[in-house]
């Protein structure tokens, strides 16, 4: 029965090869293999939970590369047994949903390979028992989610994500699905570089990547040693950091949007983008271990000074993607947006909680809110995907009024809505507030100010998001719910972020409780002493609520227009332009890091390529070949015709010897010269020869 746990990620992968065989088979069959292949995962994680309840661990390792260490198989701690849970049955759901949206779509068969492999490979990296097993997860996941991204690769433009036509600083900001896919590609291959030189250290330190080795943080003192440790954590997590699109590798998460709706859930609710983050919670312990040895020798600061910035950098990715979020116009943008800025909560929480707590508080404040998020983030994508398959547009301008023709993907989108605004009680609300009284209590200033303000921020884009779509007079005719395969699981989830909040105080000490048997967990233990900043969890509600029901008032009753006054202040219409435009990160990424690349392959081809290497293989090459060709050619001459001299001559001479000694008038001296000559003369030739 213990074996049955593997199905956990084969069974997706297994449904992928037989999606694979039988692509000639109906969208249906297909569809029913993908759903019962991911519904073995989700069933498999659910008897991972059992085992673990009764006092169990399960465990299965089998020997994949030996000489590296390298083992495959399954691990259910605490934190992978609550991340299965999570991310199989939310696929679960996403692929139910995908049987009716995908329907009559092209490329069924690749669609759902590529589902079943993504699914497949975020188990794989959850459920592994160490590093080189989880990053075959890992890479697998980004292959999955290039295909899926640029799912529509003959770029039609009602596929596109942001204004045709519009540019900044003279770059343009629209991007076509292939072009989508090879961006989340690279911008996620340039952090996975570092990833695996950290892995490859730590292999090199330790002698295995078994998570059981790492976690006893005797690396540490060593990479302290050498002087590189402080490095190594940047190199070793910067793939968690491009993966969960945190600043500066936000970028390739807001164009993520291209693909199938469904994708985008998949994508950003709880698999790829939450890969940094649970890489991050899996590391928690280790540095809180690592701490302590690093203290054991007198260096203190290390660990704490980098979960520091840690929380610096998602409290600054959570800010600046809240304020692109406020003036898009694209509703899965907004929620692109929205996704990339509750990572950087989840990064804070994670950072923020392990100082202030220890490994169980950063486990317990980060991963709650990847649960939270992962529910009612999905439940607003896929009722994102209904409403943009009735209106037949992804322009908020032209939605509005759908509340009277569609009520229930109103209930199910509002729930989410507050969800994600932190209103009371959702469950979006304890878990983003527990991150904030976290932060506050470690003393962090910088970043509890921009956790605060990006909150009020949340509730004014998700207030003004549901106010434009659902309230208001309908602009579109002939607007209806989807079928029950698309609308029961948003309405599902909807409901859910509500239960999930009404039961938290319960839930929540059930989660720690898991969390405890989680590989390297410890008690509890203070990493820092700060004085901590009161009354920001008080202004976090009061902006959230008040964000939320202002703006809502504002659009739904007043039926307010701000763009004709911003447009009418200079001041207000460059603000609004900068956050339209990203803060121009886009353009300047395309202006240096892609304009320097081309600069320099132009200098390349010009210089290196046709400069260098043409002259020197089609013109110096040549040359000295023919050059040297010649040469030969005359030495060979000159030496065939002295050899031919000297043997000519040399064999007259022995003639002569020879006919002296016939007749018997050769003198005896004579008969020896010419005995040796003769010897000489036939080791020459032979040598020659």
């Amino acid at each position: 029965m213990t074996e049955a746990l593997l199905l956990a990620w084969l069974g997706p992968y297994i449904a992928t090869f037989m999606v694979l065989i039988l692509s000639k088979a109906s969208w249906k069959a297909k569809s029913i293999i993908a759903i019962t292949g991911i519904l073995s995962s989700a069933l498999a994680s659910t008897l991972g939970l059992l085992e673990l309840l009764t006092g169990h661990e399960p465990h299965l390792s089998y020997t994949w590369i030996k000489t590296l260490g390298v083992n495959v198989g399954v691990y259910f701690d605490g934190l992978s047994t609550l991340m299965a849970l999570v991310v199989s049955w939310l696929s679960f759901l996403i692929a139910v949903y995908s049987y009716e949206y995908m329907r009559g779509e092209g490329g069924e068969t690749r669609y759902w390979i590529f589902f079943t492999f993504f699914v497949g490979s975020m188990m794989l990296l959850i459920l592994s028992d160490n590093l080189l097993a989880m990053f075959v997860g890992w890479e697998g996941t980004g292959l999955a989610s290039y295909a899926l991204i640029g799912h529509w690769f003959t770029d039609e433009e009602e596929r596109w994500v942001g204004d045709p036509g519009r540019k900044a600083l003279g770059i343009p900001m629209w991007f076509e699905p292939s072009h989508s896919g090879l961006r989340a590609l690279t911008f996620t291959r340039i952090g996975d570089v570092g990833m695996i030189f950290g892995i490859a250290t730590l292999h090199t330190l330790l002698g295995t990547t078994l998570l059981s080795e790492v976690s006893k943080a005797t690396w540490a003192s060593r990479l302290f040693t050498a002087g590189v440790l402080p490095a190594f954590l940047w190199l070793l997590f910067l793939g968690a950091i491009a993966k969960s699109a945190q600043f500066p590798f936000h970028e390739w998460l807001v164009t993520a949007m291209t693909g199938p709706t469904s994708v985008s859930a998949l994508i950003h609710a709880a698999t790829m983008v939450k890969a940094g983050v649970y890489f991050l919670l899996r590391f928690a312990p280790f540095l809180v271990a690592a701490h302590l040895a690093l203290n054991a020798i007198g260096a203190p600061n290390i660990i704490p000074s980098f979960l520091e910035n840690i929380a610096l950098l998602g409290a600054f990715t959570a800010f600046i993607m809240a304020t692109m979020a406020i003036v898009s116009r694209e509703l899965k943008l907004v929620l692109a947006f929205s996704t990339a800025s509750q990572l950087g909560y989840m990064f804070l929480g994670v950072a923020a909680g392990t100082l202030a707590i220890g490994s169980l508080g950063g486990l317990a404040s980060g991963f709650s809110h990847l649960m939270s998020h992962a529910v009612f983030k999905a439940a607003l994508f896929l009722a994102a995907g209904a409403v943009i398959h009735a209106v037949h547009s992804r322009f908020i301008d032209d939605m509005g009024g759908l509340a009277a023709s569609m009520k229930f993907t109103t209930i199910a989108f509002l729930l989410a809505a507050l969800s994600l605004s932190g209103i009371p009680p959702f469950a979006g609300f304890w878990t983003k507030d527990e991150i904030i009284h976290l932060t506050a209590e470690d003393g962090l200033v910088i970043p509890t100010i921009l956790a605060v303000t990006t909150a009020g921020l949340t509730a004014i884009y998700t207030a003004r998001v549901f106010a434009r779509v659902f309230t208001g007079p309908p602009k579109s005719e002939h607007v209806h719910e989807p079928r029950p395969a698309m609308l029961v699981p948003y309405l599902f989830l909807g409901v859910l972020s509500l239960l999930l909040g009404l039961a938290w105080p319960i839930l929540n000490t059930g989660i720690e409780g898991l969390l405890e048997h989680t590989l390297g967990v410890q008690g509890q233990l203070r990493l820092t002493e700060h004085t901590g900043i009161s009354g920001a969890t008080e202004a976090t509600l009061t902006l959230a609520l008040g964000g939320f029901l202002v703006v809502l008032y504002l659009y739904s009753s007043k039926k307010w227009t701000p763009y004709p006054r911003i447009q009418a202040s200079k001041l207000l219409s460059s603000l609004h332009g900068f956050l339209y435009d990203r803060w121009y990160l886009n353009a300047v990424y395309y202006r240096t890091i892609v304009a320097g690349f081309q600069a320099l392959s132009s200098f390349t081809s010009k210089y290196i390529d046709r400069g260098v290497i043409d002259t020197f293989y089609h013109r110096v090459l040549p040359a000295s070949f023919i050059a040297l060709s010649t040469s030969t050619r005359l030495i060979e001459s000159a030496y065939d015709a002295i050899l031919h001299v000297k043997l000519v001559n040399g064999f007259k001479a022995l003639w002569s010897g020879f006919k002296q000694m016939q007749t018997g008038r050769a003198p005896h001296y004579l008969i020896y010269f010419w005995l040796g000559f003769s010897i000489i003369l036939l080791i020459i030739i032979l040598w020659v020869i």
